[in-house]
């Protein structure tokens, strides 16, 4: 089963952390001093907010698939048509170890999709801008 990812980046991540957890009407599964994490159920949904000196806004967009399967098979299907990818397997980033393939639709629109592995004590690197 596939989970639609978003990540905004924030100015203010406690604010938003308050804001959003009202929101969502649950804390986040993931807090750490500039990131949080919500896995909901109800919208299935992996929301993700950040203040890393980006500027506020959408980051990304992305699905979280559970097999390696349903990676590839999406992964391919964007090569097949020509898209301009970006993989990167064993990725560290967001506090957890990816498996990842970037990609940019056409009007600029970061798209990440990942399975993730396990858990990370650092945030890690963002190379969605080595896409080629």
């Amino acid at each position: 089963m596939k989970r639609l990812h978003v990540h905004v980046a924030v100015s203010d991540l406690s604010q938003s952390v308050g804001f959003y957890s009202t929101m969502f009407g649950t804390e986040p599964s993931v807090l750490k001093a500039d990131y949080a994490k919500w896995m909901l159920d109800d919208p299935r949904v992996n929301f993700a907010i950040s203040s890393r000196g980006v500027a506020a806004g959408l980051d990304h967009l992305g699905i979280q698939v559970e097999e390696t399967g349903e990676l590839s098979e999406i992964a391919g299907r964007l090569k097949d048509a020509g898209a301009s990818t970006f993989d990167e397997a064993g990725a560290t980033c967001c506090y957890a170890q990816s498996d990842k393939t970037w990609v940019e639709d056409p009007s600029g629109i970061r798209w990440e999709t990942f399975r993730t592995f396990g858990e990370a004590t650092i945030y890690g690197g963002d190379h969605s801008a080595e896409m080629t």
